[in-house]
Order: C-alpha cells, then structure tokens, then sequence
C-alpha cells in the first residue's frame, strides 16, 4: 500500500471541512479515541511498573492501535475498489481537519458576550481551553480565545496536514491519538505527572517540525492581510520560545506580531497559579475585533498551508 496520498485527498478533506466542520451527530474518530483512553488508562495503570514507563507503554499501545486500524480500513477498502479506498482516505484525513469547527467555537464565544454577557462567555471559552474560566475577565475570554486560535491552528491544520502527507490517513490518525492523549493524559498535576509524562513528550516531538514550519505560513497570511507579515515573522523568532510548551508559542508568537497583541501570561489551571511568560510584550492588549481578526488570520493560513502541502504531494508524484 502507497503511504503518500493521491493528489486530490487532501484539498478534498479540507473542503469537505470547510463546509460541513464537525456535526455533533457525526461518529468521529477522536471521540473513539477518548473513550480508548479513557477505558486503558486503568488496565496500564495496574501494570507491576514504574508509571512513567506504564503510560510509556500506554501511549505507544494505543498510537500503533489507531495507526493499525486505519492502515488496515484502507488498505481494505482499496482492495475492493481503489477509488473507494480514496474516498475512505479522504474521510479519515477529514476527521483530523478541524478548521471550520476552530473557527465557529471561537466566534461563539464572542456571540455569547454580546448576546448574554460575561458569564455566558466564560462558559463558551472553558468547553475549548484548558485553563480555568470562572473568574476571567472579559479582557482573559479574549486573550483564551485569540491563543487557542493560534494554538490548534497547528494542532488541528498543519499538523494533521504534514502528516497526511507522509503517512496519509494512517498517521494523520495517529498524529490525532497523540494529540488527544495530550489533552487527556499530559497534564503536571498529581495524578498525570508521571504516567502522562510520556504522552505529552511524544505530542512535544510530533508537533516539533509542524510548529516551526507555522511561522512563515502564518506570516504570509498576515501579510497578504494587512502588511504585517515582517512583524509576525520577527516576533515569532524572538517571542516563540516564551511558553511553557515548546512548540505553542511559536504559533502564537507569530499571531501577537500580526495583530498587535500581548498574549500568554500567567493562568490558573485547576486551581493552581501557573506562571506563564508573556508574548506580544510590546503590543496592546486584546480586543474582541482581534478574536475575528485571529479567525480570519487562522483561515488563510490554512488555505496556504493547503496549498503548500498539498504542492508538496504533487511535486513528489511528479517526482516519483
């Protein structure tokens, strides 16, 4: 079986995106990836091992889990037809796409604000952030909102994209269980601290290359927009490293330049301060036109990493 999709999958998945984004009603990959991690955690957990190497085992056991399963559906699927084994590649890349739901979560929050207000708003911000929302103000609502735009540009587009390009569906699936095992399992707090070490060290590497090849992506998006491609650019370098992850930044480094804005800073996760540096230190602070701004930023961007990989796939075809 051929790793490198056909050259239609990819523009293919991202439109089907674009126009229908993620039905609440529609079975969806990662949701099943949840309730996996949720029902192995603690078969792992009671193994005679250390926890760290237990959520070693953990990760590996149910990242080759989804790259297996989906290697064999299309696989299978091409065996009995090659076009519908496409058309199930395609759906599979889909799923790991999440452009249009990115940009409708992030919007809700501002249509939540000025339709009922503060508290509305905080409720919106805390179902797409990690960090606590109860007493944010209007001021952190926005500024949660600009950087999980910023954020899941690369953990939803151009991640999944880089790897449906060298893997096809079968990595993008599996780029998706890392990511969620992230999300699930890569916390510091008492109870993740050691068995989910693994799963955020593994999430690090995987969106290492991604996070990076964001800059100038991002900074020819806020170029064509509005002439700020330079100061993206340049913040990106200079600013990306101020996160405590070590690849977030970079994203969202490139998304202050553009707009102007001071992002990060410290947050309360859980109940505990933890102590953030800031990005953007020389700009403003956030406003509600800098959320559509970012949406609109976080849109192109997409478009142009599209087009980047999807050149990249055509040219290796060529090539071959």
């Amino acid at each position: 079986m051929k790793f490198i999709p056909s050259w239609y999958i990819i523009p293919a998945a991202f439109l089907i995106d674009l126009v229908m984004g993620d039905p609440p009603s529609f079975p969806h990959p990662v949701r099943l990836m949840g309730k996996a991690i949720s029902f192995f955690e603690p078969v792992f957990r009671k193994l005679p091992l250390k926890l760290f190497k237990s959520g070693l085992f953990f990760s590996f056991f149910l990242i080759f889990t989804s790259f297996s399963l989906s290697f064999f559906i299309v696989y299978g699927s091409r065996l009995i037809d090659p076009f519908f084994g496409n058309i199930v590649e395609i759906v599979l890349v889909y799923y790991c796409i999440s452009v249009r739901s990115l940009k409708d979560s992030a919007l809700a929050v501002m249509n939540a604000f000025r339709d009922s207000g503060l508290p509305e708003a905080r409720k919106k911000i805390s179902m797409i952030v990690g960090r606590d929302s109860e007493n944010l103000s209007e001021e952190g609502v926005i500024r949660a909102a600009v950087e999980t735009v910023a954020e899941n540009l690369v953990d939803g587009v151009i991640s999944p994209l880089f790897y449906a390009v060298i893997g096809g569906a079968p990595l993008a699936i599996s780029y998706k269980m890392v990511n969620t095992l992230d999300s699930m399992v890569g916390h510091k707090n008492e109870k993740y601290i050691d068995f989910g070490k693994a799963s955020a060290k593994i999430d690090d590497m995987a969106n290492y290359a991604p996070s990076r090849i964001s800059i100038p992506l991002i900074s020819l998006a806020a170029q064509i927009l509005w002439g700020k491609g330079i100061s993206s650019f340049k913040t990106a370098l200079k600013e990306g490293s101020n996160h405590s992850s070590p690849n977030s930044g970079y994203s969202e480094a490139a998304f202050a330049g553009a707009l102007f804005v001071k992002l990060g800073g410290p947050n309360y996760y859980g109940g505990q301060l933890v102590s953030k540096p800031y990005i953007g230190t020389d700009f403003e602070k956030v406003q509600w036109i800098h959320l559509e701004k970012a949406c609109k930023l976080m849109v192109l961007s997409s478009f142009i990493s599209l087009v980047f990989f999807w050149g990249m796939v055509v040219a290796f075809v060529k090539i071959k």
